[in-house]
């Protein structure tokens, strides 16, 4: 577990540096939300970026008692790319990241490898469904890569672990209703002018 002090810390930076939004969002997911968390402007500021993930690095040290858990850090971009490069540096091993096909899923591409033996943590800034995150497992699956764990900076899932039986790690756990357009009463006025926050389009 994070250490409360060390939560309150993360809290504060996001909240320094903006990246918890208020207003009307489509979420990827295609839900409406009135709450936002964009880690991106916390990730903008490379000093706060880095003291981000130096806690969390910490905090995974503490949780497996190995001061060096893993041998890569894989992020999916584009949103992962910044948070996964200094989740890499904070643990001191690679970081890659993986890039979408155009028929769906990740590939590693750029001459990017990760050997089936190597311990690998996909990283990513805000989980909420933990979409790309196993999409970016399926492609390792696919590699023969059976060590795999997860992290974030916000677990705003709803959930403890929404991975199953693979490890997870959040920094922070935060409380963000969301819901489907269709449970909206029709003259919702916050609909009509949502915004879409994320870094892909909304589901269709």
């Amino acid at each position: 577990m994070v250490h409360s002090e060390q939560a309150d810390r993360a809290l504060k930076l996001l909240r320094e540096s903006q990246a918890l939004l208020e207003g009307d969002f489509l979420l990827s997911s295609g839900r409406y939300a009135q709450s936002y968390v964009q880690c991106a402007q916390l990730l903008q500021y490379p000093d706060k970026a880095e003291e981000v993930c130096q806690i969390l690095a910490r905090s995974i040290r503490e949780h497996t008692g190995d001061g060096k858990p893993f041998d890569v850090v894989v992020g999916p971009a584009m949103g992962a790319v910044t948070i996964g490069y200094e989740m890499a540096r904070a643990l001191g091993v690679r970081g890659v990241f993986a890039e979408r096909k155009a028929e769906g899923g990740f590939q590693l591409r750029r001459g990017f490898m990760v050997e089936p033996q190597e311990r690998v943590l996909i990283v990513e800034d805000v989980v909420t469904t933990g979409g790309s995150a196993k999409e970016v497992l399926t492609m390792l699956d696919e590699m023969g890569v059976k060590q795999v764990s997860f992290a974030s900076l916000v677990n705003r899932s709803g959930v403890e672990n929404p991975f199953g039986e693979s490890p997870y790690y959040p920094l922070l756990a935060l409380e963000i209703p969301s819901w489907d357009p269709s449970e909206l009463p029709a003259d919702h006025e916050g609909l009509a002018r949502a915004v879409k926050p994320g870094s892909r389009p909304t589901a269709t």
